[in-house]
Order: C-alpha cells, then structure tokens, then sequence
C-alpha cells in the first residue's frame, strides 16, 4: 500500500459522556485568532474595540447558517426537501464553505448598517484576513475527520483513509488547509506592509479570487462529494467558485468614481 495511512479518530478526547472533536476544537480555535487578529487590527487603526464582541457573534452566525445552508441547498436538497426537520441538526455535519461565505457578506452588511456606519468593503477588506487563516483550521478539521477526501493517486504522499476505505488518495484537505494559510499570509503582508487597505474592495478582492481561485483547481484531484456530481462537466465546487472568483476580480479591478470638488472662484 503507498503513501500514508490516516486512522485518526476523530474524538480528542471524552469527558463524561461528552466528547471533544477534532473538528469542533479546530473551528473554535479559527475564530479564537480571528478575534485576536482584528482587534490588533482595530487598535492599529483607532477604532472603537468594543465592535470587536459584536462583530464576532455576527460572523459565528451568519457562517454556521450560511454554511449549513449552503450545504442543503447546493448539494443536498434532494434529502432535506424530505427531512426538513434535519436540517438545523449541524452535529450531523454538512457544512459548505460558498455557503459560509454568502451568509458571512450578508450579516457583515448588517453589522456594517448597525454600528460602524461605514461601507460593507470596510469590514469585508479585514474579515477576509483571518477567514483565509480560519479555512486552514477547517481543513485540517476535515483531515481529522477523514472527510472531503481526495481522489485515488498512487503518488507517494497519497493518504489511505482507512475509516473511509483502502484506497491511497489524493490529501485535498491538507492541499487546501497549506493554500490557505499561504493566502493568510498574503494577505497579512498586504494589510500590514501596502496601502490596500485603505482602498476599499481591494483585500476581499484578492481573497476571492486567490481562495475560490485554488478552490476550482484543487477540486480536479477531490472525489465528488454527492452522487449527482459525477454526471456534470465541473462538480458543484467549481460551479460555485466561477462567480466568487468574478467578484474577486472586480473588486481587484474596479476604481470607484472621485467625487468632483468644485473650483473655487477666484
């Protein structure tokens, strides 16, 4: 058998009857550094800190709706159109990462009306800084997991996820979890080293594009998630990251109109 053999069970430990995931600690620990990212950020920058609290509880929600939406809609309605009641059940799993960023855009839009008063790019050009850091932790959730799994390779990094079956495959969570920690640093460098920042749309520009960019790729070497995939040119993945990846680059391109002042008379 080549390459690697994963077995890892996915409980860290158990407490009681009560048991501690791999994939609950990861995604906790995603949002534990975004909170600590974006209030350096916003003591760089002088803003007010206690937007900080409300800003993480809108993005805990509108990721874990949008995310689990997202999964019901894009890649499973045929099974909860008949369960309805499933489909608040998150510790079953199901969690989409479009989805996710769908419903992180709209409740940034709320937050943005409610208390900073400023325009949804402003917020979106900071958030985008730890999300790329937060995807990584994900990832590496899913490795725990031995989900989202790659397709067959013989190549000698394969890993043969044994809880799955004995097939050496593609690590796409571990492809996907280095890219994004990559782009995190990216986009570090861009917020804290150039001036993008403070041209809006710029930051979130690059993270969608550079994110859902990698995204289409690595699907070509990830095993298809629901049945209905294996009948489509490019799997739901792909389909999906086609639009992400048009408004990255139109916020990368775009040169938001100057408002003319008006000459003084002489």
């Amino acid at each position: 058998m080549n390459g690697i053999i994963w077995d890892v069970d996915p409980v860290l430990l158990h407490i009681g009857n009560w048991a501690i995931r791999w994939y609950g600690l990861l995604f906790a620990l995603g949002f534990v550094f975004g909170i600590i990212i974006i209030t350096k950020m916003f003591k760089h920058e002088g803003v007010n800190k206690d937007w900080v609290d409300s800003l993480f509880l809108y993005v805990v929600i509108g990721t874990v709706i949008g995310a689990r939406l997202g999964h019901v809609f894009f890649y499973d309605w045929a099974y909860y159109k008949e369960h309805l009641n499933e489909i608040w059940k998150i510790w079953h799993g199901g969690l989409a990462s479009h989805g996710g960023a769908i419903g992180i855009t709209l409740v940034l839009w709320l937050w943005s009306r409610k208390y900073s008063k400023r325009s949804i790019l402003w917020i979106l050009d900071r958030v985008v800084v730890p999300t790329a850091l937060g995807g990584a932790f994900i990832r590496t959730g899913n490795l725990m997991n031995s989900e989202i799994i790659g397709a067959p390779s013989h190549l000698p990094w394969a890993f043969t996820f044994v809880q799955v079956d004995q097939i050496p495959r593609h690590p796409s969570q571990v492809y996907e979890a280095l890219a994004y920690l990559i782009i995190f640093g990216i986009l570090m460098y861009l917020y804290w080293k150039t001036d993008l920042k403070d041209r809006p749309g710029r930051l979130f520009g690059w993270f969608m594009l550079l994110v859902f960019g990698f995204r289409f790729f690595v699907e070509f070497v990830k095993a298809n998630q629901v049945a209905f995939e294996s009948h489509m040119i490019l799997n739901m993945g792909q389909w999906l990251s086609i639009p992400m990846v048009l408004v990255g680059l139109f916020f990368i391109l775009w040169k938001p109109r100057q408002k003319k002042v008006p000459d003084k008379e002489s």
